[in-house]
């Protein structure tokens, strides 16, 4: 797929995604505030966090479409890392605030919940779009290979778990046990944090140029290259989607410029129809034996 059109597709989700999770984290934190459930004010500002890291997304994309230029000559790829990390940090924010509520919601600082029919209803709705959701974002970003989908994706994930919790909060809460509604808001602040957390070490492992590739494999694909003796030290890096491979090459003594150039080409070719992901291949051709 080429880039433009990998961007587009990207953006195209986000937007869609952005509009869904808007209209769940409404409904959601809307009839929260009204029945007093801390467990559905979490679980909508959650929902709402989901909706803030599709904008950041959709700017992180439209930065990381830009071409290579003179000033950045490898490209904008790593605007959708930061785009990603970004995510995690307002994951970490929301955690906060979350678990703030839930605090406050076990020691009785709150009103009381009201659980009703309709609580109920909106609780239902919205899990059954974020299944969804979160189902159709990560194939996408799966298909995609794209950093920011899977880390949105994930996020959206998270909000499932969460209904799930608030929804059996709401049964025990209407059982009379009204502790419930603050300890779910409590577990939902823990696993917001384990998302966040999930994302900023997928960020981590690409911002700090962590092998992308399997070094013995890349060689294994390189000797099996006619013309090539030996390969060795293979490095890998990037996100996913766009990897830097370089690497040693030893061709016969005798071999000319001209053919150690050509072996380097078909070596190059022979690992970006084998890896689909890569998006530059550097080649240092020596002599076998040196």
């Amino acid at each position: 797929m080429a880039t433009t059109q990998r961007y587009r597709s990207i953006r195209t989700v986000l937007w869609v995604v952005l509009v869904l999770n808007i209209a769940v984290a409404s409904a959601k934190l809307a009839y929260g505030l009204i029945s007093h459930s801390a467990a559905m004010q979490a679980d909508g500002f959650a929902s709402f966090f989901d909706g803030a890291s599709n904008v950041i997304g959709l700017v992180g994309m439209w930065f990381a479409a830009r071409p290579a230029d003179e000033q950045h000559p490898y490209g904008h790829a790593k605007f959708e890392t930061f785009a990603a990390a970004l995510i995690g940090i307002l994951l970490v924010f929301a955690g906060y605030t979350v678990g703030r509520g839930a605090i406050d919601s076990l020691f009785g600082r709150g009103a009381a919940t009201e659980v009703t029919s309709i609580s109920f209803a909106i609780m239902l709705g919205t899990l059954a779009v974020n299944v969804l959701v979160t189902t159709w974002e990560r194939r996408a970003g799966r298909r995609l290979s794209s950093e920011i989908l899977l880390a949105d994706a994930s996020h959206t994930l998270s909000d499932v778990l969460v209904s799930c919790g608030v929804i059996v909060s709401l049964v025990v809460v209407r059982l009379g046990f009204e502790q419930a509604d603050g300890i779910v808001a409590l577990l939902v602040a823990v696993v917001i944090f384990r998302t966040a957390w999930a994302i900023l070490r997928g960020v981590m492992h690409t911002l700090g140029d962590a092998a992308r590739l399997p070094a013995d494999e890349v060689a294994a694909v390189a000797c099996a290259v006619p013309g090539v003796v030996s390969s060795h030290g293979v490095r890998t890096r990037g996100a996913e989607s766009h990897v830097w491979v370089d690497l040693h090459l030893q061709v016969p003594p005798a071999t000319t410029v001209a053919q150690s150039h050509d072996i380097a080409h078909r070596v190059e070719e022979a690992l970006r129809c084998e890896y689909g992901q890569i998006t530059d291949v550097v080649i240092h051709v020596e002599p076998a034996g040196d």
